[in-house]
C-alpha cells in the first residue's frame, strides 16, 4: 500500500478544526474487538478511566492506575486505524505536579501511541495543560460534573443547575481552552451553561448529559448498549445487549449440561471424515 492511499488516522488539529463543524462522534473503548467497531463511525475513541466501573466493578474511578490505562490504550490501539485515540489520566498520575503530569503523559503516549490524553479539572489544571501541550502532548480537557472528584462532589449530581454557579464553570472552559487544549469535555452540566460555552469558547466542546449544541458528543459504550449495571439518567440507549448474551450463555451451558459438543460437531465426528 503506497503512503498515498494509506487510511491517515485523525489528529489532534484534525478534531480541532471542527469546531462550529460536523458534529464530533466519540465513544469509549477499552478492548481491541470493540475499538474496531467503533472505529468505523467514530472521530475519536477514547480510553475512558470508565473502565474502573465497567471492566473492574469498581464504584468509582478514584482506584484505577497508569498501567490500566495503559495496557487498555494499547490495546485499543491495535483494534483501531483512522480515529483519534485518547487515553485518560487517571486519578493521582497528574495532580501533583506538572512535571508528574508530564511524565505521566510521556509514558501514556510513548506506550500506547495514542494521539492525545485527557485530564480533569479547570482552571486549576491549565497550568498543566500549557506545560503539556507546549512539550508536544495534545490535552482534551474536562470540566463541569469530574468523576475523579466525586469523593469532594459527593455525588454524580449534575453541574450549573443554578444560573448564580455558572461563573465558575464559565471560567474553567475558558482557562482550559486558552491554556491549549483541543478540545474539553462538557460533563453532566445544565443545557443553558453548556450551550453558552460552546458559544463562548474557540475549541471544540464534547457533551455527556450536557447539551445538543455541544460540537460532538460522548458516551460509554457499554452504557449505550445497556451493558452496565446502572446507566446514568441521560444516556439513551442504542441497545439491550445484556439479555442477548445471558441468553447465549444460558444456551451453551445447556447444551454442555446435555452432553452436546458445543460447536460444528462434523468437524470432529470421525465417520464422516
Amino acid at each position: 500500500m503506497s503512503v498515498q492511499s494509506a487510511i491517515k488516522r485523525k489528529t489532534a488539529p484534525d478534531i480541532l478544526a471542527r469546531k462550529n463543524g460536523e458534529p464530533i462522534v466519540m465513544l469509549t473503548s477499552y478492548h481491541a474487538h470493540t475499538a474496531a467497531l467503533v472505529d468505523r463511525y467514530c472521530d475519536v475513541i477514547l480510553v475512558g478511566d470508565s473502565l474502573g466501573n465497567v471492566m473492574h466493578g469498581l464504584e468509582t474511578t478514584v482506584p484505577v492506575t497508569l498501567e490500566m490505562m495503559i495496557l487498555q490504550g494499547r490495546a485499543v490501539m491495535r483494534g483501531s486505524d483512522r480515529a483519534l485515540v485518547v487515553v485518560d489520566m487517571p486519578f493521582g498520575s497528574y495532580e501533583a505536579s506538572k512535571e508528574q503530569a508530564f511524565h505521566s503523559a510521556v509514558r501514556i503516549v510513548k506506550e500506547t501511541e495514542c494521539g492525545a490524553v485527557k485530564l480533569e479539572g479547570g482552571a486549576r489544571m491549565a497550568e498543566t495543560v500549557a506545560f503539556l501541550t507546549e512539550r508536544g502532548i495534545p490535552v482534551m480537557g474536562h470540566i463541569g460534573l469530574t468523576p475523579q472528584s466525586i469523593n469532594t462532589l459527593g455525588s454524580f449530581r449534575a453541574q450549573g443547575r443554578d444560573e448564580k454557579g455558572w461563573a465558575p464553570i464559565e471560567n474553567d472552559a475558558r482557562a482550559i481552552a486558552e491554556a491549549g487544549a483541543f478540545s474539553v469535555v462538557i460533563e453532566a452540566v445544565a443545557e443553558p451553561l453548556a450551550r453558552k460555552i460552546t458559544q463562548e469558547i474557540a475549541i471544540p466542546t464534547i457533551g455527556i448529559g450536557a447539551s445538543a449544541a455541544c460540537d460532538g458528543q460522548v458516551l460509554v459504550l457499554e452504557d449505550m448498549l445497556g451493558l452496565s449495571p446502572r446507566i446514568p439518567k441521560f444516556v439513551r440507549r442504542y441497545g439491550n445487549l445484556g439479555p442477548s448474551i445471558e441468553a447465549a450463555i444460558e444456551g451453551y451451558a445447556a447444551d454442555v449440561r446435555a452432553r452436546k459438543f458445543p460447536g460444528p460437531e462434523h468437524v470432529y465426528d470421525m465417520k464422516k471424515s
